[in-house]
């Protein structure tokens, strides 16, 4: 047995070990950055465009031009590619609006995308297909808040664009219904 390993096996008690106060310190630090959420940022100005980059993974907030934030999302299983059809796992490629918010989702909020477009349906129909639709821009399935960041590992969605619940409710204060979204591929 090497002495790394001892060393490593001793670690949780070495914290049994150590006096009260600093077991108490290390305890109550834990367990707040478990139990109190972090403080909420100063609240961004209203966004009037909004740009995804698929391949990137990245949704940037724009005002004017200029960069108000940029977030890392999770896509649909089948990122590569325009949305062709319902259930094919894509997220769509093209320019919508935001045209519509639910604050009863499944998920903690969603921002609906104006997908399928005209042209959307029209492509769907003459392949004999239907479009799909309710692609959002949403925060983690209800109950699955404590996922957070690590959501990111892999794209996961119907088609939708996810990031966390932290995030959406940023997201949700900035955008109003009518903004553009571009998604790119």
């Amino acid at each position: 047995m090497n002495s790394t390993f001892k060393t490593n096996r001793s670690l949780p008690l070495r914290f049994f070990c150590a006096p009260p106060f600093i077991r108490c310190l290390l305890l109550g630090t834990f367990l707040f950055s478990i139990l109190v959420p972090s403080l909420p940022a100063d609240p961004l100005p209203a966004a009037d465009r909004i740009l995804v980059e698929k391949a990137s993974r990245s949704m940037t907030l724009f005002r004017k031009g200029q960069v108000l934030k940029t977030y890392i999302i999770a896509l649909g299983t089948e990122p590569v590619g325009h949305k062709e059809k319902e259930g094919d796992g894509r997220t769509p490629e093209g320019i919508y609006r935001i045209s519509g918010r639910n604050p009863q989702s499944k998920f903690h909020l969603s921002l609906r995308v104006s997908y399928p477009s005209e042209a959307d349906r029209e492509s769907a129909r003459k392949r004999g297909l239907a479009p799909g639709g309710d692609i959002m821009i949403h925060g983690l399935p209800n109950g699955s808040g404590a996922l957070g960041a690590a959501h990111r590992l892999r794209d996961w969605t119907i088609g939708c664009i996810a990031v966390t619940n932290e995030e959406i409710q940023e997201i949700w204060n900035s955008v109003a219904d009518g903004t553009e979204i571009e998604i790119r591929p």
